[in-house]
């Protein structure tokens, strides 16, 4: 690298200072959750599963750590986590923490990448350490980090995979390996699906080939998920046998539907109705969102020029409806309010006559996850106290599910706005950028 070459003076001391904040306020956050006493439960089972599996016992009547918690996740979810068996507790925490930490990190930089903000003045890497030190603090990160959750590395998963060039022949196995672990980020290549057909569709209607990114990366991880179940069905036969034909079908088996932490509709159902089973009155009004959700991530996708973020919306889009129409989301598994924020931040970056109302936005946002309103309600002492909330109660216990059907409202209307305008006309690149970071084309490609 020649010296003109080399990177600025202020853009390297700006990623220095960066670094150290980042740094600090990490070390503060691990320094906070040992004040907390974090217990780590989650890992703790996550452990278990990994003997029960290396034992050869059988893992969904496995019951682990004093709250007796079962196996909720497909049996590869088991097999990937044998390996925590060859640490000692202590260890076994220590690192979780250092490789969420890392995670963390990753996610803000692929969320960025996704969006495809350039900062004008600051690095990006900058920009990246600047946005983990603030988002470590946001309740989904720190209820993460406190249970020893995987939410970060699906979240990193996902976005990898919709961050990649197209023509890239391994996008679309990180969900799939995602959809193996959770099965809700099998969501993705339903949409993904949904995109690539409809692309198909409109491109062989003008006498192009159907065969498209979208199509190709739903493929790989639809795929990549069948590899998953296979080798875990060759592997743990009884086990996988168990949870494809019951356990995927107990909705209550990771715990009471009305409880606080579950931040889904049917908890908001169950809550509203004072039941722990709602039954079928939650069923219509998820299968509406769902529907709603999946249209406006796939338009925001094809949307191309006419919708500046496009590919974040969509991301973001499809991410918060599984997390909404989900019978169980946690309140740690919404990691994906840092993308969300990040893309409210971008959009009032961008709109310079609309600004405020979006920089309003983006905070409130911001203010909602940070906020950890939902845990100001009676919770948790085994009476189920989530059965005789007050009004008031309910409003706090579903600030997430309100915060992301309103997000979806939000991209509802500016996706159909970006269909309704013409395309912007865009000179013939002499070569694909660097920094292309397109899901796919769209209408004016």
């Amino acid at each position: 690298m020649t010296a003109t070459q080399q990177t600025p003076y202020p853009a390297r001391r700006a990623t220095l200072v960066a670094a150290v904040v980042c740094v600090l306020s990490l070390t503060g956050f691990w320094l906070a959750q040992r004040a907390a006493h974090v217990t780590m439960l989650d890992l703790d089972v996550y452990r278990a599963e990994g003997w029960t599996v290396r034992t050869g016992g059988d893992l969904y009547d496995m019951r682990a750590t004093r709250a007796l918690l079962p196996t909720t996740y497909p049996p590869f979810a088991a097999v990937l986590f044998i390996p925590l068996t060859w640490l000692s507790t202590g260890a076994m925490r220590v690192a979780a923490n250092l490789v969420n930490l890392g995670l963390l990190v990753a996610l803000v930089h692929l969320s960025l990448r996704l969006i495809g903000h350039r900062p004008a003045r600051l690095p990006q890497a900058a920009v990246t350490l600047g946005v983990a030190a603030v988002a470590v603090w946001c309740e989904p990160v720190w209820t993460t980090m406190r249970y020893g959750q995987v939410n970060l590395l699906v979240a990193v998963l996902v976005l990898w995979d919709l961050t990649r060039r197209p023509g890239n022949r391994w996008a679309g196995a990180g969900i799939g390996i995602a959809a193996g672990i959770k099965l809700t980020p099998a969501l993705f290549a339903v949409f993904l699906g949904a995109a690539g057909i409809a692309l198909a569709v409109r491109r062989l209607r003008s006498g192009g080939t159907g065969w498209n990114v979208h199509l190709q990366r739903a493929m790989v991880a639809g795929v990549t998920f069948l590899a998953t179940v296979a080798l875990t069905a060759i592997a743990l036969p009884h086990d996988s046998r168990r949870f494809w034909t019951e356990i995927i079908f107990s909705a209550d088996r990771p715990g009471n539907g009305e409880d606080t932490a579950n931040q889904s509709l049917r908890g908001v159902v169950a809550r509203a109705l004072h039941t722990g089973d709602p039954a079928s009155g939650w069923l219509l009004l998820t299968a509406l969102v769902a529907c709603a959700g999946l249209v406006v991530a796939v338009a925001a996708l094809l949307a191309g020029d006419r919708l500046p973020h496009g590919p974040a919306w969509a991301a973001v889009s499809c991410g918060v409806t599984a997390l909404v129409v989900s019978p169980i989301s946690w309140s740690h598994h919404w990691v994906w309010a840092v993308p969300l924020v990040l893309l409210l931040a971008a959009e009032a970056i961008r709109r310079r006559g609309r600004r405020r109302r979006w920089t309003v936005a983006a905070a409130l946002t911001g203010l909602t996850f940070y906020s950890f309103a939902l845990w100001y309600v009676p919770h948790g002492t085994g009476h189920r106290e989530e059965l005789h909330q007050s009004v008031g109660q309910m409003l706090l216990s579903a600030v997430y599910p309100a915060a992301g059907v309103a997000f979806l409202a939000v991209a509802g209307v500016v996706t159909a706005r970006a269909w309704l305008r013409r395309p912007p006309v865009r000179p013939v690149p002499v070569r694909a950028p660097r920094s292309a970071l397109r899901v796919g084309d769209g209408p004016s490609a």
